[in-house]
């Protein structure tokens, strides 16, 4: 059995609005070049956190899941982008490359839907957060540093979130 990272935090969010309300906190500690990888069958809150990241990153764009277009853009007023890439509908890696996802880091930051389905097309630096449906109004969420730049973030957003202690639900 592995034993958990201590940079990993996991947390029981209880509803939609705390989904979003931990997104909006790290939003706030992106910056252009941070990949976000969430992973979760359907329904599990990636689109609603995602809701919250973008807010916190400072948008006013609104959210919506890009099943269907592949990538949404959504614009700071500094001239930065939240790019919210889902992968669910490509076919592999080589249909990433083809999207440019080096040009997204270089302009902003990126969160990917179903990185599981590119993997190989991403950088090996990430945060991932695997999301999972629980209840009806919980979902379980664990957060995952890949990397120093993410080993920081993961650590401000425990302070943060929870005060520096183990998360909820720990």
């Amino acid at each position: 059995m592995p034993i958990l990272d201590p940079n990993a935090v996991e947390f029981f969010s209880r509803s939609p609005d705390q989904t979003r309300r931990l997104g909006i906190r790290l939003g706030a500690m992106l910056k252009p070049g941070d990949l976000v990888c969430l992973t979760g069958d359907l329904g599990s809150g990636k689109t609603t956190f995602v809701q919250g990241l973008a807010k916190g990153w400072g948008t006013l764009d609104s959210v919506t899941s890009p099943t269907f277009v592949l990538v949404n853009v959504y614009r700071r007023p500094d001239g930065f982008n939240l790019f919210h890439l889902d992968a669910y509908r490509m076919a592999g890696p080589a249909e990433a490359e083809d999207l440019d996802i080096d040009l997204m880091l270089e302009t902003g930051a990126l969160v990917v839907e179903w990185p599981e389905r590119i993997q190989s097309a991403l950088p090996d630096e990430n945060l991932t957060i695997e999301m999972r449906w629980i209840a009806d109004e919980q979902r379980f969420m664990h957060f995952i540093p890949n990397g120093a730049r993410f080993d920081e973030i993961v650590k401000a957003f425990k302070s943060q979130a929870f005060g520096g202690g183990r998360a909820a639900g720990n």
